[in-house]
């Protein structure tokens, strides 16, 4: 994928309504301290268009990033923080749900975890929201180089046990330092997105 463009173009709050346009959109998920934002930076070539914050469960919109004004990648809320109150989390929770129930051009969802770790209930919940929204989850199991490489196909299992994963549930290694990974993900969202992106 050649990133010609690549810009933050809607910014959704709780009540905001959600982009009518007919671009495709690429959702990006997972807990507030997962490095979602550093994916998407990673991904788009841009050190710092998603804000990173070193204080987690900032991100309390829907950020939409057009992408060669053909596609959206949609950052979604951080989730999971234990410091939010029972309302923001509910907030949160609820815009999530909002959209994947409602966008009409939502293509696939990303679903991030930390490889090192066992997913928690809120991944597992994150990822039957997915489902039960007609998507089959794409997996993306950040941190790779926190981990020995071979530890890898270890956390690979763990992880698809833990949220129940068929055989052809894509799960993707992942390192946002390296870069590794990078384009096996750009390799599946052009396959996703087809022509959208020419």
């Amino acid at each position: 994928m050649i990133i010609r463009d690549a810009a933050l173009d809607v910014v959704c709050g709780v009540k905001s309504a959600l982009p009518a346009g007919e671009m495709p959109q690429i959702a990006f998920a997972g807990k507030s301290n997962v490095g979602k934002s550093s994916l998407i930076n990673r991904l788009l070539g841009r050190k710092s268009l998603a804000r990173t914050s070193s204080q987690p469960g900032k991100t309390q919109t829907i950020n939409f990033y057009a992408v060669n004004k053909a596609f959206h990648i949609v950052d979604l809320p951080g989730y999971g923080y234990a410091r939010a109150s029972m309302k923001e989390r509910m907030a949160w929770a609820s815009m999530i749900e909002r959209y994947l129930h409602n966008a009409k051009q939502l293509r696939a969802v990303f679903a991030l975890v930390d490889i090192r770790h066992e997913p928690g209930e809120n991944d597992k919940t994150m990822i039957r929201w997915v489902r039960e929204s007609g998507y089959r989850p794409v997996i993306i199991a950040t941190k790779l180089d926190k981990i020995k490489r071979s530890q890898t196909a270890k956390q690979i299992s763990l992880i698809r046990r833990a949220l129940e994963a068929d055989d052809e549930t894509i799960v993707i290694p992942f390192s946002a330092q390296t870069g590794q990974g990078k384009e096996e993900i750009w390799d599946l969202i052009e396959k996703i997105l087809g022509g959208a992106n020419e």
